[in-house]
């Protein structure tokens, strides 16, 4: 076992009201210790925080990037993001100098990824997994058609795609957007009207990742090869579409959801989701604060921004 004491950020009672105390971190046969460098505060943080965190006191955090200092999982000094088995929801979390967490939520980061990178793309690089390899089941020398392109989910979904072994992918875009970031993603635009009518020239494809539901969804529908899968991911377009019976049967199509808290993860997919988007060297919007000011955050509303926090100045 490996003990080491540090600063954490702790909740002793109701409300979002955090504080910094010091506390001695032990790790047990299973565990890994870790040093904390980066912190995510996501949705599931702010459900811990709005009343059910599992007992009080408690350390909040359910994503976060930092370097391993024991581990039978992951070399000493490896970097790794940090993410399942309960961590920050059923057990304690990582917002503090160093956090002990099932060896099960270690994942080693690409070393072509930035730390803030991997991290701030951590769950949408799990959404495009779960959409491209899980559910979409995309395959070598498939045609993929991704909705909603210019989108990030979708951007990621594209890179997982060709990462999967795609030999086309097609992304579909409003009239008015531009596309000049997302042309080196995909090898052909197919423009989306003011009503969500898809244009004439999409091809057919094997899978097709809807992001944005709607109209869309049915005109996509049928340009699916037969035997082919629609996985649906979002409706920004609108919450209701039309399917054609006639096309669903008589080509024997899967229209299927994708619900990534709904999915269980395989060991390997956190490591796969990152590896597969490392290569495009995207650069997300993130924005990193001092650990201390996490309340700013909190008190905020939704936001396209990612907001990190800086454990190393917990000390």
């Amino acid at each position: 076992m490996r003990s080491q004491e540090g600063t954490v950020l702790r909740r002793h009672g109701p409300g979002p009201e955090l504080a910094a105390e010091a506390i001695e971190l032990t790790a047990g046969p299973g565990e890994t210790l870790v040093e904390m460098r980066l912190g995510a505060v996501t949705a599931q943080d702010r459900t811990v925080l709005g009343g059910k965190q599992p007992a009080a006191p408690f350390v909040p955090g359910s994503e976060g990037y930092g370097v391993v200092v024991s581990s039978s999982v992951a070399e000493a000094g490896a970097g790794v993001v940090i993410r399942g088995e309960g961590v920050g929801v059923t057990r304690a979390g990582l917002w503090g100098r160093y956090a002990v967490v099932p060896d099960a939520a270690v994942h080693v980061v690409p070393a072509s990824m930035e730390p803030a990178t991997a991290l701030a793309l951590l769950t949408p690089a799990l959404t495009a997994h779960a959409a491209v390899r899980r559910v979409g089941e995309v395959r070598d020398g498939q045609t993929v058609v991704v909705t909603g392109i210019t989108g990030l989910v979708a951007r990621l979904c594209a890179i997982a795609a060709r990462a999967a072994g795609a030999a086309k992918v097609v992304g579909l875009a409003g009239v008015s957007e531009s596309v000049d970031h997302v042309a080196g993603l995909v090898d052909q635009i197919v423009r989306v009207d003011e009503l969500g009518q898809v244009g004439r020239e999409l091809p057919w494809c094997d899978v097709a990742i809807d992001t944005l539901g709607g109209p869309v969804t049915s005109g996509v529908l049928g340009h699916i090869t037969p035997g082919g899968r629609l996985a649906v991911l979002g409706y920004k377009a609108g919450e209701f579409t039309t399917l054609d019976l006639h096309q669903l049967i008589g080509r024997d199509l899967r229209v299927l959801p994708v619900n990534l808290q709904r999915t269980t993860l395989a060991p390997g997919d956190v490591g796969q989701a990152l590896a597969d988007i490392a290569p495009a060297g995207l650069r997300p919007e993130v924005e990193l604060l001092p650990a201390g000011r996490v309340h700013e955050v909190l008190a905020q509303s939704a936001s396209s921004t990612r907001f990190l926090l800086d454990l190393t100045a917990l000390d």
